[in-house]
């Protein structure tokens, strides 16, 4: 990107918010400043801040946005078919994002805990209302265990990211990680089915 690209109302949001992505996985969330940012889309000093009030304002706008295109990944995932063929679709795409924005991801969640925005929780509740309403239609047609749907999803979500952790930092190097995923995946949706009552 050139440093003195111009940009048209409404473009410079967008802009800072691709270059703070970019400089969350170079060098994490230390390495993000308003003033760095300027520096890197060319603009003035001044004109970040018209956009995002400080740091905290930025985390959280980067928060949201990785939980939106979370979301769209997840909406983009649903197929027709058996309950346990759908999930297993929302499951791959979650790791596939998870995998492939290592040091977002983090950000997202921690910020919906320790952020006084609204926007992040709401987001964070688009995001996941996929695989939450699939296991609860899972649950009224009596293919996926009872419970309380979203629990179930979290215990699943850490599982994978536990895997997309992995995976991210080489630690499974010796291993296909396509099987991996497939392995995991059976698991967590053979684990979601009813248990049948002991004889």
């Amino acid at each position: 990107m050139s440093l003195h690209t111009p940009y048209h109302h409404g473009d410079l949001r967008a802009a800072l918010l691709t270059r703070a992505e970019a400089t969350l996985r170079e060098a994490g969330v230390d390495g993000l400043s308003l003033r760095q940012l300027a520096r890197d889309t060319g603009v003035s000093h001044a004109a970040p801040s018209r956009h995002f009030r400080d740091k905290q304002a930025l985390l959280d706008a980067l928060a949201v946005t990785g939980l939106e295109r979370l979301g769209s990944c997840f909406e983009q995932a649903v197929i027709e078919g058996p309950i346990t063929a759908r999930l297993q679709t929302v499951a791959y795409a979650y790791l596939r994002f998870a995998v492939d924005n290592l040091e977002l991801l983090p950000l997202m969640f921690a910020r919906r805990n320790t952020s006084t925005s609204a926007d992040i929780q709401q987001a964070a509740d688009r995001a996941f209302a996929v695989p939450i309403t699939l296991i609860a239609e899972g649950q009224a047609a009596g293919e996926i265990v009872a419970g309380d749907p979203k629990r179930l999803g979290v215990t699943a979500l850490a599982a994978l990211q536990g895997l997309a952790t992995f995976v991210g930092s080489g630690y499974t190097a010796d291993y296909d990680s396509e099987q991996l995923l497939d392995d995991l995946v059976r698991h967590l949706t053979l684990g979601l089915l009813p248990r049948s009552s002991p004889g």
